[in-house]
């Protein structure tokens, strides 16, 4: 039977943790056909009653269609998981959270079974798969034609965002996109931390924080031009002498409210290292040079 434009494809789905749920669900719902695995039967057997095809081997669920996606715990579990599927002529899409090195091994280790690989980076938390108002996104690597082809209904969990042909990429854009995540959290975090002794309403301090953060995110495309650049003095506006001189008032005001430093103090010792350096009229750009230096 040839396949219609309103056919759906089938996708073979491994893992069904709350990510993986989540994105089964979606599928489901979009009308999909589901095939299902999960090393624990019952969460397959929960999806099974909601339409989707739960096999009771990896083998058979990798079988059952040509796009197959892996949701599981970490890298090891993929290859341990897969170890006895024939992936030949198959299209691994890796959802699983891994690192630029595991990525690219992953995709060499797919293409020597006989698979084209996708590798994935998930930018959302279950609540927000399905759900396209939420925001949440999937970044992809690898090649181009394999992810154009399978687009729309990667697309139907949540947004996709391409980041280019090495299959390192989206892990890469993931763990620097957490990263600076866990940065803005332990900047709030000292914040609130400044405050909690004192009768100041974290609530009524919160939307001042979002407020404050949101008008300080676009910086990064300063940051990011003067680096395509190499003129870290260019569009400077508070330089990195200025800024130095200020750090004492904010190890205080810690010290008086019996707040530790430890969050502020290690980037305030790189802002003071490339002030050295004769940075002075640069911003904060050069201190990603010195993250960049290996120890001798």
């Amino acid at each position: 039977m040839t396949r219609t434009d309103t056919e759906k494809t089938p996708v073979t789905l491994l893992g069904l943790g709350a990510m993986g749920t989540a994105l089964a669900r979606a599928w489901l719902t979009a009308g999909h056909p589901l095939t299902v695995w999960n090393r624990t039967p019952s969460r397959a057997h929960a999806l099974a009653a909601e339409g989707a095809r739960a096999t009771e081997s990896v083998p058979a669920a990798v079988a059952a269609n040509t796009l197959v996606v892996v949701c599981l715990l970490d890298d090891a579990s993929v290859e341990d998981t897969l170890a006895g599927a024939d992936l030949t002529g198959k299209d691994v899409v890796n959802l699983t959270t891994c690192t630029p090195a595991q990525a690219r091994a992953r995709a060499a280790w797919a293409a020597e079974r006989g698979a084209r690989y996708l590798d994935g980076g998930i930018m959302a938390v279950p609540p927000m798969i399905g759900v396209p108002e939420a925001g949440g996104y999937v970044l992809y690597s690898g090649a181009r034609d394999l992810f154009e082809q399978h687009r729309d209904t990667l697309a139907v969990p949540a947004g996709t965002t391409y980041v280019g042909e090495n299959p390192s990429h989206a892990a890469l854009h993931d763990v620097a996109l957490l990263s600076a995540m866990y940065g803005m959290f332990a900047g709030a975090a000292h914040a609130f931390a400044l405050i909690r002794r004192e009768d100041v309403d974290p609530t009524a301090f919160a939307p001042l924080l979002a407020d404050w953060l949101t008008a300080m995110a676009p910086a990064v495309h300063g940051t990011a031009e003067q680096l395509r650049g190499g003129d870290y003095t260019k569009g400077v506006t508070s330089t990195l002498a200025m800024q130095v001189a200020g750090t004492p008032t904010f190890l205080d005001t810690a010290d008086e409210q019996g707040v530790s430093p430890e969050l502020l103090a290690p980037f305030f010792a790189l802002m003071r290292r490339r002030l050295a350096e004769g940075g002075g009229e640069e911003d904060l750009t050069g201190v990603i040079d010195l993250l960049l230096r290996r120890p001798e």
